[in-house]
């Protein structure tokens, strides 16, 4: 008998839907299907196996024994099946896209890919900046670094790190004043975003109350690469990150006056959808990125450490 016949393979695609989506109204419209043709097909699935997978219920469905049996296997199934489809595409191992939070995409990714480049002669890099969440089901993207709370629940991810934050502007600003002997000599100075709730924390931290920040340049709605060439240009002060701005400090374009740090609030993923987990091009980045990230992170300065008081929440988009 021909597989086809033995397994029925659509009615198992909608079943997996049903289940995941919690809806035979929410299937369908992912499947574009109407509700009356899940049903059929579940239907069709529970006479072949001559028992019920779902229980409805008044205010939904929820799996019965059998389906809770199912659904892991066949989840599995049509992620290998993805996977399968993939490979056969030469996608696998093609290219590898990868989205990415625009600071961390420009100051940190760009610099560093080509190691990664040289290890994998075979796999091209594309690399995308991304300001929104990138949705797997319908983006070609691979993988996503992003920066959040909690990840997505429908993707598997990675924590990274979080960066830290202090005060940084050009020399020849902080020259104009006669330099800086104290955090309050930055008040007389404009500020980045200087309306912002991390400046009034990072204020506080050092013992300034009430800091007087109304005088701002620009507000970049937290992009830090922006920010960081404004502060550069003489512009103003911002706060920015050393893990970002190392090269800068280094060529002394930046100077970081003042050795208190703030942590950000919120950390960085690497993020891929669980249906190309195995893919080699996803499993040789996963296994890169965090080791050349742990190199970069072990040259920061050791004020910077995991007790460093934490930034408010901001809408900002490293």
């Amino acid at each position: 008998m021909k597989l086809s016949r033995q397994l029925p393979l659509n009615a198992l695609r909608v079943f997996e839907a049903v289940a995941r989506c919690g809806s035979f109204t929410k299937a369908g419209a992912e499947l574009g299907m109407t509700q009356t043709a899940v049903s059929y097909q579940i239907k069709l699935l529970e006479d072949h196996l001559e028992r019920a997978v779902f229980v409805r219920e008044a205010r939904g469905i929820s799996l019965t024994a059998t389906g809770e049996l199912l659904i892991p296997k066949v989840t599995d199934a049509f992620s290998m099946l993805s996977e399968a489809i993939a490979d056969a595409k030469h996608e696998a191992e093609g290219v590898l896209e990868i989205r990415s939070t625009p600071t961390f995409a420009s100051h940190w990714l760009a610099r560093h890919i080509g190691s990664f480049q040289l290890s994998h002669p075979g796999l091209a890099v594309r690399i995308m900046r991304a300001e929104k969440p990138v949705d797997f089901r319908t983006d070609n993207a691979d993988v996503f670094i992003w920066r959040g709370d909690i990840p997505p629940a429908d993707a598997e991810a990675l924590e990274l790190f979080r960066i830290h934050f202090a005060p940084m502007l050009s020399p020849r600003l902080a020259e104009s004043i006669g330099g800086l002997q104290n955090p309050s000599d930055l008040l007389r100075l404009p500020l980045i975003i200087g309306g912002g709730t991390w400046w009034q924390a990072w204020f506080r931290k050092v013992g300034v109350e009430n800091p007087e920040t109304n005088m701002t340049t620009i507000d970049t709605f937290g992009a830090l690469d922006l920010e960081g060439n404004a502060a550069i240009a003489g512009n103003g002060v911002a706060l920015l990150s050393p893990f970002f701005h190392r090269e800068e400090l280094d060529a002394g374009r930046l100077i970081a006056p003042f050795d208190t740090y703030m942590l950000d609030n919120l950390k960085y993923w690497l993020i891929y959808p669980k249906n190309r987990r195995r893919l080699a091009k996803i499993q040789a980045f996963r296994e890169w990125l965090p080791k050349k990230l742990a190199n970069d992170l072990r040259l920061l300065p050791q004020e910077l450490s995991p007790n460093a008081s934490i930034l408010p929440p901001e809408n900002c988009a490293p």
